[in-house]
């Protein structure tokens, strides 16, 4: 029986949230923005503690973001069948291009085409973004260390690219810093969750080439043994993640206080997460490295610190702090 593309779509929204779906009549700005914030601040917890040192007047705009990139990232990983991901996908970036024209009817585009006339976005990250979830679909090994930073480009570092726009940056230069604290980013991420990533999704992120040079194969992932040889491994693919983040670092001094914090923030958050896999040997096969709790609240005191100081500060030369 051949399925048409209706019924893939009809099958792959019955399996994510209502909510979800595509409404005939587009909410409000007020009802939407409400939305987005809903979905960012219910699932994803970190977004709530970052938009602290966020200005008041941009929270909306990353709320419609975070909430195009979490429903985004949903239609490509929670149907659990890759026809309906790639259908929903293909009518997602549709209603993107309806956003673009001022047609959009689904809560995310309705904020989202507000947060795109307000800061000028090009359709390009979003449209990248896609590209990404797309190759999730099909694309489950990589041959070469070019080959995840090129999805890296389409993944992680577009991301970047919005938080600048939203505060008023558009060059090559900080752009290019962006991306390598993005794609450092998403490589410990990587990193952090190789087992979970195989034994759950059938990917596998380290560079092929990379593992026949290390003597490392797909069977000592798929045992969880954590040998010498991947021992190896994760050491060399750790210390190249923590040579981009440093590469990226010189962007927190090159943007306003709010966002520098943001950036310190999320980059000393990656960093954590490599000293994480380097505490336990870089045994990511038998347990998944995590913060523990006394460094994410060493993280956030230091972030709060440089919040209050900066205030301070400002107030006593007489400037208006966020």
């Amino acid at each position: 029986m051949t399925i048409d593309n209706a019924q893939l779509i009809e099958r792959g929204w019955a399996a994510l949230p209502p909510e979800y779906r595509i409404p005939e009549h587009p909410p409000t700005l007020d009802e939407a923005r409400a939305w987005c914030q809903r979905l960012a601040e219910i699932h994803y917890e970190n977004f709530h503690v970052a938009s602290w040192f966020l200005p008041k007047r941009l929270r909306p705009h990353f709320h419609s973001i975070y909430a195009y990139c979490r429903v985004s990232d949903d239609l490509g990983d929670e149907t659990g069948n890759r026809e309906q991901s790639l259908a929903l996908l293909d009518l997602w970036g549709q209603e993107l291009d309806a956003c673009y024209r001022g047609e959009a009817r689904h809560p995310v585009f309705v904020a989202l085409g507000e947060t795109i006339h307000a800061c000028d976005i090009p359709i390009t990250p979003f449209a990248d973004l896609l590209v990404a979830f797309r190759q999730d679909q099909t694309v489950t090994r990589f041959e070469t260390l070019a080959d995840v930073l090129h999805y890296c480009h389409y993944s992680a570092n577009p991301v970047g690219h919005l938080v600048l726009y939203v505060c008023g940056y558009r060059d090559t230069e900080r752009f290019a810093f962006s991306d390598h604290t993005c794609s450092a980013l998403q490589l410990a991420n990587f990193w952090q969750d190789v087992r979970i990533d195989y034994h759950d999704r059938d990917r596998i992120y380290f560079p092929a080439e990379d593992m026949r040079r290390f003597g490392v194969d797909e069977a000592t992932i798929a045992g969880g043994k954590c040998t010498p040889a991947f021992r190896e491994l994760m050491r060399y693919e750790v210390n190249y993640a923590r040579g981009l983040f440093e590469q990226g670092l010189p962007l927190v001094g090159m943007v306003d206080r709010e966002l520098a914090i943001d950036l310190d923030l999320f980059s000393r958050g990656g960093l954590e997460i490599l000293r994480a896999i380097e505490e336990q040997n870089y045994d990511v096969l038998t347990s998944r490295p995590a913060i523990s709790k006394s460094r994410k609240a060493a993280l956030l005191l230091r972030a709060l610190t440089g919040k209050f100081l900066g205030r301070n500060l400002a107030q006593s030369r007489g400037e208006k702090a966020a």
